[in-house]
């Protein structure tokens, strides 16, 4: 891993409407409001940060980040419970990968209960607004600490 890690965060369909789009269930928060969270809470780490509402162009970034990302959260959103071409992408990833959902999927309509992404994923943060994204950013940058050759493991 190089000395400044680098994060990928990738957002599914309608994300671009933050803010408005139910903010009962989503919230106030934009989507650039949550890109700054993110980029605080990386400290120092690398930060690419994209939202697309077009599965193809998800799967082309998440293939981007086999190569250039030390780990990926990502945040399918309604592609979650339906792209079996979204997982098997992801199957292809060896870094760390943290699904995020700023609400709670469980706690909404039944189809959201699972998604193809939890199956390969390292863990799951949902249901708590912009602080899932800044927990699974953690987690994520975590996670590939400890996968890093030149990590310091000792006590």
């Amino acid at each position: 891993m190089p000395d400044s890690p680098v994060l990928y965060v990738l957002n599914g369909p309608n994300l671009n409407l933050l803010g408005v789009r139910e903010p009962e269930i989503y919230g106030r928060e934009t989507l650039a409001d949550i890109q700054a969270l993110c980029e605080r809470t990386a400290s120092g780490s690398t930060v690419v940060f994209r939202q697309t509402n077009h599965e193809g162009e998800l799967i082309d970034w998440v293939q981007e980040a086999r190569e250039k990302a030390d780990a990926l959260v990502i945040n399918p959103a309604g592609y979650g419970h339906t792209s079996v071409a979204l997982l098997d992408a992801l199957k292809t990833l060896t870094v760390p990968i943290v699904e995020c959902h700023l609400s709670n999927p469980a706690a909404r309509e039944r189809f959201r209960h699972r998604t193809y992404v939890s199956a390969i994923a390292a863990g799951v943060v949902s249901g708590f607004g912009p602080m899932s994204y800044e927990l699974a950013v953690k987690a994520a940058l975590g996670l590939a600490q400890e996968r890093s050759p030149s990590a310091d493991r000792s006590v």
